[in-house]
């Protein structure tokens, strides 16, 4: 069944393309990307194995913000979160109250850079993990759909506004929808601003400019025990954390139940043998006899300063000692000696507790100013 509604979805990367080929069956999607002219209007979808699994209606690509969002009944947002505050000035120019824009993964202290269409009446809601994984297959026509999940997870700003985004969600995924308590439980989950830094820190903490790597490393398929050691034990801190904070944050689960492991050894084992992790990268560049980290890759620029250190931040209200969040942070700042984008949320006001939490209550005024 087809809706008579407009879909946008700003990002034509992996997760946008997928997004948008799944939901052109269902209403007029279009997508927001520098690439507009690269694509087909039709995307053929394949999965793990290279089967086909099916072409999409057409999709409209364009480069200009105004016409992409304007009259848009839902707007998907897939940038990195380093983007988050210029987007979120744009859109205040053409969005309309009572729009539904949904941040994809919704972390990254999007509730804080998003705040200012909140304030105008629209919706913000955001997935606690991305419905599928996505890879491009070949650019400009098709992708891959890689452990398409069972259900997925959101959460509003407003509180109240969540029962509407779960039937939507429910509709334009075609899956099962679970509504999480509050918008925290999303910004502290524990998954790529806790799994992407903490690998980085131990693939490269001893890495110095004229380290120069072989090969770029597999990501995932090279995991070792060093990275999951780490990874755990900042994963400690994040559930302390959540044990701290006077909500319901029951929703954000360490990685040992998300995972189903035990202890460092079977993170290891699990992580390596994700069949929708193979064959990935990592943030790595050519150079002329080899690979060094690329630190402006998202991998770096989106989850170390609008990831770990925006939980880093939050237990800093509260009190909260995080010395192995911390020592992957302060890595990050001496290793690529400045950091010129990072969020500024806590650092125009010192928010009060009190302050903090309210905002993710229904009774809230639904701005951070």
């Amino acid at each position: 069944m087809k809706y008579s509604m407009k879909i946008t979805i700003i990002g034509g990367g992996n997760i946008g393309i997928l997004m948008a080929s799944e939901m052109s069956k269902l209403a007029s999607v279009y997508v927001y990307s520098s690439k507009y002219d690269a694509w087909n209007s039709h995307v053929d979808v394949f999965d793990n194995e290279d089967n086909y699994l099916f072409t999409s209606e057409k999709i409209v690509f364009v480069n200009n913000l105004k016409i992409a969002v304007e009259n848009a009944d839902v707007v998907f947002v897939t940038y990195p979160s380093y983007l988050f505050d210029s987007l979120s000035i744009q859109l205040s120019l053409y969005l309309l109250p009572g729009t539904y824009v949904g941040i994809i993964p919704g972390g990254g202290g999007s509730e804080f850079a998003f705040s200012n269409l909140v304030a105008k009446g629209c919706v913000l809601f955001g997935l606690q993990r991305v419905h599928s994984i996505a890879r491009i297959k070949e650019y400009g026509k098709s992708v891959y759909m890689l452990g398409r999940k069972d259900s997925i997870s959101v959460s509003s700003i407003p509180n109240n506004k969540i029962k509407n985004a779960k039937e939507l969600l429910e509709r334009l995924f075609n899956m099962k929808c679970t509504v999480l308590p509050n918008y925290l439980s999303i910004t502290l989950t524990p998954s790529n601003p806790i799994l992407h830094t903490t690998r980085l820190y131990s693939m490269f903490r001893e890495w110095t400019p004229n380290v120069i790597y072989p090969n770029n490393i597999l990501f995932y398929e090279s995991w070792d025990d060093d990275s999951s050691r780490v990874l755990l034990l900042c994963d400690e801190e994040v559930q302390y954390l959540c044990n701290v904070i006077p909500l319901d944050l029951s929703y954000v689960k360490s990685l040992k139940e998300h995972y189903g492991v035990t202890d460092v050894q079977t993170m290891t084992e699990k992580i390596k043998s994700i069949n929708a992790f193979k064959g990935i990268l990592s943030p790595m560049k050519k150079v002329s006899n080899g690979f060094i980290p690329d630190f402006s890759s998202r991998y770096f620029m989106a989850d170390f300063s609008f990831g770990i250190k925006v939980i880093k931040d939050i237990a800093g209200i509260f009190g909260v000692e995080t010395p192995y969040i911390n020592m992957v942070w302060e890595w990050y700042i001496e290793t690529t000696e400045k950091c010129n984008i990072k969020p500024k949320y806590f650092e125009t006001k010192n928010y009060t507790q009190n302050e903090f939490v309210s905002y993710y209550k229904d009774d809230c005024d639904c701005k951070f100013s």
